[in-house]
């Protein structure tokens, strides 16, 4: 049976306080995620969405059907932007830490991904943008270590 995922990701601020929030169904299941982080960037909620969701299926492989508004994300994937990335070892790319954790969690599973206009009416894709700025504008932030390392690593 397909997982069907829907997914997005928000900053206040970019970078800044972010979030990302998680729509996942198969057959009579649903299951909603959502965290949010004090320092980080809107395209790197979006790949976090991507990759959580991903990471939380238990069962492998599965066939899984990925919709998302960000063209960062599915561009990279769809056009096969990141495979090459990861054969010249990401250099001068960014987010390299989330790629990485995606490119370990992609292949055991049979995805396709699906864009989706943000903001346009979609039950689903509407439900993660309102968890993405919820989690994003809570008072349980957690460090985005990646980000953090990456923004800092330029200045010694």
């Amino acid at each position: 049976m397909a997982i069907t995922i829907f997914t997005d990701g928000a900053a206040k601020g970019n970078p800044g306080n972010g979030g990302y929030g998680i729509v996942m169904m198969s057959g009579g299941h649903h299951k909603e995620l959502s965290q949010g982080f004090r320092n980080t960037t809107n395209n790197r909620m979006e790949l976090m969405a991507v990759i959580v969701a991903l990471e939380t299926i238990k069962i492998i492989p599965s066939q899984v059907n990925v919709f998302s508004d960000s063209k960062y994300v599915i561009d990279s994937v769809e056009k096969g932007w990141v495979f090459g990335w990861q054969k010249k070892g990401f250099k001068g790319k960014k987010n390299v830490d989330l790629w990485q954790r995606f490119l370990q969690i992609y292949p055991k599973h049979q995805v396709k991904f699906h864009w989706v206009k943000g903001h346009a009416g979609n039950k689903y894709n509407e439900r993660c943008d309102e968890l993405a700025v919820k989690a994003a504008e809570s008072n349980n932030l957690l460090i985005d270590e990646g980000y953090e390392a990456e923004e800092t690593s330029g200045l010694f």
